[in-house]
């Protein structure tokens, strides 16, 4: 009995190999096909790309100007979704505070820290057209994700200091989209007003390490 289920199972592998052999070779023959589409644009990718300026509001101030970029699909005629990766310029306002005394009756003392730094966020894109593509329509952007301070200083505010640990970053952005090319819609020009939002609990504040950052300002991108 044993026998016979090796003879069984060594005919079944002789039998399926042709088949395994076959579908693989029919894959390799597909995938250029499948890929096709992706390198022609046909699969609804989209580019984006944004450069914004915004003021900080509240105690803790700094403004911000930078430049992003969003690569994905739009999945319907009015929703995008993708993953983007920006850099920006923070500029601390009113950074006067050089020593932040902690519960303990201690301070966080000024080192290295600079009224000036670079950040780079990460994040999720979604966005939604409101209107035909072929005309002047309203958009909603969100960036959701998040954003660290680079190098080792910190950023000096004026209650408190930005660490180079991770952020939470948010970026909702509302505006209009104008195409720009008769012949094809796909390109555009986004004017907005943008929100944007830092926060964790990784900072130093006044008697606390949690510490947001708030700002309001514009956003002008471009579309493929």
């Amino acid at each position: 009995m044993k026998k016979i289920s090796i003879l069984l199972v060594t005919l079944t592998a002789l039998l399926c190999t042709p088949v395994v052999n076959a579908q693989y070779y029919e894959l390799a023959n597909q995938l250029p096909r499948l890929i096709s589409p992706a390198l022609s644009g046909s699969l609804n990718y989209k580019g984006y790309v944004d450069f914004s300026g915004t003021a900080g509001l509240g105690d803790n101030r700094a403004n911000f100007i930078g430049v992003s970029t969003s690569q994905g699909f739009k999945y319907s005629s009015w929703f995008f979704m993708g993953v983007g990766i920006g850099v920006e310029v923070a500029m601390a306002q009113q950074p006067e505070l050089q020593d932040i005394p902690g519960d303990d009756g201690y301070g966080y003392y000024d080192y290295g820290s600079s009224k000036t730094k670079m950040m780079i966020p990460l994040f999720t894109d979604f966005r939604f057209n409101i209107g035909s593509e072929q005309n002047t329509s309203f958009f909603i952007d969100l960036k959701l994700g998040a954003a660290w301070i680079m190098g080792s200083s910190y950023l000096r505010l004026n209650r408190g200091y930005l660490t180079n640990q991770t952020q939470f970053y948010l970026k909702p952005t509302m505006g209009i989209r104008i195409p720009v090319n008769s012949n094809n819609s796909r390109q555009a020009v986004n004017i907005g007003v943008s929100y944007q939002l830092l926060t964790s609990g990784n900072n130093y504040g006044w008697r606390s390490r949690s510490l947001s950052l708030n700002n309001i300002g514009a956003t002008v991108g471009f579309e493929w």
